[in-house]
């Protein structure tokens, strides 16, 4: 069945809508009971606590659970609801293979190091693995191996292979697999997992106290949190809100950008005969393909780019013809996209926030590998607010030394500095005239800048390009209908209204609509 994409963001043939992942369909979300989600207060008073945990997410999840598991009393914070962020659109890999990283980190960080990442991503799984079991929950975890392929590459397999043997981890090489294609090579990782991540997400955060829609402003010296709804003291505070909000101290805008991948779920005849995947897949090659299996689903995922750095495909469309190419009766059924932080050496940060500020923790740049950076983000900041030291965080502390990734430092910077430089350049701009139905322009009114969408013939968005959290220009994704920052991935809807931060506000300019209208 050929889908075709509209310019609106939706596809013909199942009328579902682009950003909708499979994670949270009621049918799959909630198999045993009617309700979808459970309804939690906003804050509405001032309160203390010893631990307050800013972002419900699965990083904040199951930080707040350790935590409150060791005696401590928690509160977690979320903006809008639980899960609602990043969790809900990630693949649901639990493995400890983050691509072709060991080799990598053998040679930038020496063997001590590479041995803490594989360890603690190790324990990750274990620790998933107690926590369902302990907690007796329903998720479709799933034990399997984890493979990561190459299509040309041999070479970097096997140097892959030869270091995750030195750290004496469960990994071996072939080039036999299942899917619908031959590889050149792969490394084969067993007793690797995936699940279904709000299942999983849901039954913890049921045995939290947290508040929804109560979006954090400020925070205070002494462990003064303030919020639009009230204010909360607290001995410690961990910061797990995927990308931090805090510009200073800590100067993580600097040490990071974001990346935008797509997944599109497909079901159909060839999907039950044909794609009988015996683990997770991922290409070495950044602009492969990844695979996975749900239920009678195939998830296939592709198309990164950087955030604001949109490239003229349709990503989604991309997915599609792959699949078809390998399973030519496949139906999409959803589509949707996540966003990642990454950092120079691919290490995400954990630990303490900066080193002036002792009783705050952050929990970012976890690389497009979530799942068990949530949990060792988990483990290893709860052991510090306990007092206790972990053997594993050297390797993620946010103050380390990171010379292995100056070359990115660096191309960062560029990016920073000519996104800077394009709100007060004078480039050609478009004419509003010219801007199609369902695309988006940049013009010029009154010396200033501003993005404008054409919803329909006379219907137009019109918004600030200038990005309120540093002043970086926006690009327009054509592939979400999105204004995004190339800096440090802020994006907006074509209305202007916030999708995710850093930023903190919207760029809906309603003086310049008022004009225009």
């Amino acid at each position: 069945m050929k889908t075709i994409w509209k310019e609106n963001g939706t596809f013909e043939g199942s009328g579902k809508e682009r950003g909708e992942s499979l994670w949270i369909q009621k049918e799959y979300r909630n198999e045993h009971t009617e309700e979808i989600k459970v309804t939690r207060p906003s804050l509405h008073m001032d309160i203390t606590a010893e631990v307050a945990v800013i972002g419900a997410g699965m990083a904040g999840v199951l930080t707040a659970y350790l935590l409150q598991e060791r005696g401590l009393k928690v509160v977690v914070l979320e903006c809008q609801e639980a899960g609602s962020g990043i969790t809900k659109n990630t693949t649901a890999k639990v493995t400890s293979q983050h691509n072709l990283i060991y080799h990598k980190l053998m040679m930038s960080k020496g063997e001590d190091r590479a041995w803490e990442y594989a360890m603690a991503n190790q324990h990750a799984i274990e620790k998933y693995e107690e926590i369902i079991n302990q907690l007796g929950i329903s998720c479709d975890y799933e034990i399997m191996p984890n493979y990561i392929y190459t299509l040309d590459n041999e070479q970097r397999i096997k140097q892959e292979v030869e270091a995750v043997k030195k750290l004496g981890l469960p990994a071996s090489f072939t080039s036999e697999t299942t899917l619908p294609f031959q590889v050149k090579a792969a490394i084969r990782w067993e007793r690797q997992a995936q699940f279904h991540p709000l299942k999983f997400l849901d039954a913890v955060a049921k045995k939290l106290t947290i508040y929804e829609h109560t979006r954090v402003t400020q925070i205070k010296s002494g462990g003064n949190i303030i919020t639009d709804k009230g204010s909360i003291r607290a001995k410690s505070i961990v910061i797990a809100t995927h990308y931090p909000f805090i510009n200073a101290p800590g100067y993580y805008f600097f040490k990071m950008h974001q990346e935008r991948q797509y997944v599109s779920a497909f079901q159909g005849e060839d999907i039950m005969q044909k794609a009988r995947l015996d683990g997770m897949y991922l290409d070495a090659d950044p602009y492969g393909y990844s695979f996975r299996r749900y239920k009678d689903y195939l998830l296939i995922g592709g198309g990164s780019h950087r955030t604001g750095k949109y490239k003229p495909l349709n990503a989604y469309t991309k997915l599609e013809k792959a699949a078809l190419k390998w399973y030519p009766k496949a139906e999409i059924k959803y589509s949707w996209s996540n966003q990642d932080c990454m950092t120079p050496d691919s290490i995400p940060y954990i630990g303490k926030y900066s080193v002036i500020t002792p009783n705050i923790y952050v929990a970012t740049g976890f690389n497009k590998w979530g799942m068990t950076s949530s949990m060792v983000s988990a483990m290893i900041i709860s052991d510090m607010i306990m007092g206790k030291e972990n053997e594993y965080q050297k390797v993620f502390s946010p103050s380390r030394l990171m010379l292995s990734g100056s070359k990115k430092f660096l191309k960062d910077a560029g990016i920073i500095t000519a996104s800077l430089l394009k709100e007060h350049m004078k480039i050609p701009h478009d004419q509003i005239k010219n801007i199609e139905v369902g695309k988006a322009g940049v013009i010029n009114h009154d010396g200033e800048r501003y993005g404008v969408y054409r919803e329909a013939e006379e219907k137009y968005y019109f918004i600030t390009t200038k990005c309120p959290h540093l002043g970086c220009s926006l690009e327009w994704n054509q592939n979400e209908l999105t204004w995004d920052c190339p800096c440090h991935g802020s994006r907006f809807d074509y209305r202007g209204k916030l999708i995710s931060n850093p930023a903190m506000r919207d760029v809906f300019d309603s003086c310049l609509r008022k004009k225009k209208q």
